[in-house]
């Protein structure tokens, strides 16, 4: 997966916060198939290899339920190896009877949606070809069409137990409160480029020409507010740069453009303008 590894700038991990661990703990475990990699009372991280960092979730002590209609997380999506997985894994949630959202056929991709017991969406995908995706002006073609739910559940051949070791974070949505000053932040700044437009409604960003490594909407509407700082829901993201190089680059990028930036140890800290705090990271 050569879009989401060097040299390629792309998204990494996220932290959650959640109302109670050991039911979200259970959830994650039991019906994605995450193995824990950290954990303490109030914490754990999750990983799919037994190495890498794909989830943080954290129950703090003031934490209050998941807020409508503000910025933060619309998904995170979670890309796996192959499309035998995706069947597995379909078969696994019908099993257990876990309430799915939907499924689509985005040309580029075949997709899951559910929402963990906090209301925090999760699309589980698998890539098509890159060879198949069609490419007009820039811009990568993507739909919402009917998935092949017969040939997916046809093509699960393992019982589905545990991520596959191969799996990365493809992906992250976001709702936003406008998308003007948004695209300057992420792509003047943080150098994504446009792959896809869907009007005056959502972004599709990605570097590498991936089909997107971010997407950013405004289907709570514009103007929509922040969430309070102990809501359920997204605390931050990171972002991977291929180089300190590059990443110095985007700092001071940000900074020239008026974007707040602060230094965490080797960690910068930024925000978009929607208050959807980013650590950018280097690989």
């Amino acid at each position: 997966m050569s879009f989401h590894k060097y040299p390629t700038t792309f998204v990494s991990k996220l932290s959650l916060r959640v109302l109670d661990l050991d039911r979200s703990l259970a959830f994650y475990q039991e019906i994605i198939g995450f193995q824990i990699l950290e954990q303490s009372e109030k914490r754990a991280i999750l990983t799919a290899d037994g190495k890498t960092a794909l989830l943080e979730i954290e129950q703090t002590d003031d934490v209050i339920p998941k807020q409508p209609r503000t910025t933060g997380l619309y998904h995170f999506a979670l890309l796996l190896p192959s499309r035998s997985d995706l069947g597995s894994v379909l078969k696994h949630l019908l099993k257990v009877k876990y309430p799915l959202q939907g499924g689509s056929d985005h040309l580029v991709s075949e997709a899951l949606y559910l929402a963990d017991p906090d209301g925090n969406g999760i699309e589980i995908y698998v890539d098509r070809s890159p060879s198949q995706w069609n490419w007009n002006n820039g811009e990568v073609e993507m739909s919402t069409d009917p998935i092949d739910v017969e040939g997916l559940l046809a093509s699960g051949r393992e019982e589905w137990s545990k991520l596959p070791e191969g799996t990365v974070m493809g992906h992250i949505h976001l709702h936003v409160s406008e998308l003007e000053k948004t695209k300057e932040f992420y792509c003047e700044g943080l150098g994504f480029e446009v792959v896809c437009n869907y009007g005056n409604q959502a972004l599709f960003i990605s570097t590498g020409r991936y089909h997107h490594h971010i997407g950013l909407n405004v289907w709570n509407g514009i103007g929509a507010p922040q969430p309070s700082g102990n809501s359920v829901g997204l605390m931050d993201y990171t972002i991977v740069y291929p180089s300190e190089i590059e990443r110095d680059h985007v700092t001071q990028k940000l900074q020239q453009l008026g974007f707040d930036v602060t230094r965490n140890d080797k960690v910068i800290i930024t925000a978009d303008p929607s208050g959807n705090k980013i650590r950018l990271t280097v690989n």
